[in-house]
C-alpha cells in the first residue's frame, strides 16, 4: 500500500482501475494498493466453522424473540461484562458467538442463557433463576453459581438445582457464608466439568445484597 499525493492529478480518488489498483482513503491519508480477490477456498473445516456460526448466531436471535424469559438487556449486560474480563475486545453478541462456537469444536452442547433473574437478594434466602436455551435441550446436568466481590474473583461456589433443557437455579439458599449485605456481589453460572455442556457459561450478572 502506497500513499499518493493528488492521485490521478486530482485531490482525491476511489475505486478500481482494470483491475491492476485500488485508490481509497485510510486514516485520513489517499492511498494506493493492488488490486486484490480475497481468498475463499471453502474447505471442509471453514464450512464446519462457519456452520457453527449460522447457528450461534440463529440460537441468539431466537433466544431475543423467546414469547417468555427472553434474553433482555440484563442479560446483554452480564454477556458484555464476561467479555470484559478478556484481552481481546469483544461485544456481548461476539461473546455468546465466540461461546457457542468453542462448545462446538469442543464436542460440547453450547447454551444460551437468558433472563437471569434475582428475586430474594437476602445474603441467607436468596432466589435467582436464569433460563437456558441449549442446543439438544437437556444435556445439561449439573453445574454451580460462582461469587465474588468483582467479575474476575468469583471463588465461592453453591450448587444450582438443574431443571433439565429449562432452568438453573437456587431456592432460599443460604449464602451468608460470602455474601456481605450491602456489598455488590457478581455472580456466574458454570456447567461442572465433564458435563455435557461444559464450558457454556452464562454471563456475569450483579446484585446488591441485603
Amino acid at each position: 500500500m502506497a500513499k499518493v499525493a493528488g492521485p490521478l492529478f486530482s485531490l482525491r480518488a476511489a475505486g478500481a482501475i482494470a483491475k491492476t489498483l485500488v485508490y481509497f482513503s485510510w486514516k485520513g491519508l489517499k492511498v494506493v494498493r493492488s488490486y486484490t480477490v480475497p481468498a475463499n477456498p471453502k474447505t471442509a473445516a471453514q464450512t464446519t466453522q462457519r456452520g457453527y456460526l449460522t447457528e450461534a448466531v440463529a440460537a441468539i436471535h431466537a433466544a431475543e424473540i423467546l414469547a417468555a424469559n427472553a434474553l433482555d438487556e440484563d442479560d446483554q449486560v452480564a454477556y458484555a461484562r464476561l467479555a470484559s474480563t478478556f484481552p481481546s475486545p469483544r461485544t456481548w453478541f461476539n461473546q455468546v458467538a465466540k461461546a457457542w462456537i468453542d462448545c462446538r469444536v469442543a464436542s460440547k452442547v453450547p447454551i444460551v442463557y437468558s433472563d437471569g433473574t434475582v428475586s430474594d437478594e437476602t445474603t441467607d434466602t436468596i432466589d435467582l433463576i436464569i433460563y437456558i436455551n441449549e442446543k439438544t435441550g437437556s444435556t445439561l446436568a449439573a453445574g454451580k453459581f460462582y461469587f465474588g466481590d468483582t467479575p474476575t474473583s468469583l471463588i465461592h461456589a453453591a450448587a444450582a438445582t438443574v431443571t433439565p433443557g429449562a432452568t438453573v437455579a437456587l431456592a432460599d439458599a443460604d449464602c451468608s457464608a460470602f455474601l456481605v449485605a450491602g456489598v455488590r456481589t457478581y455472580f456466574q453460572f458454570k456447567p461442572d466439568a465433564a458435563d455435557g455442556c461444559e464450558g457454556a457459561v452464562s454471563g456475569i450478572y450483579s446484585f446488591m445484597p441485603d
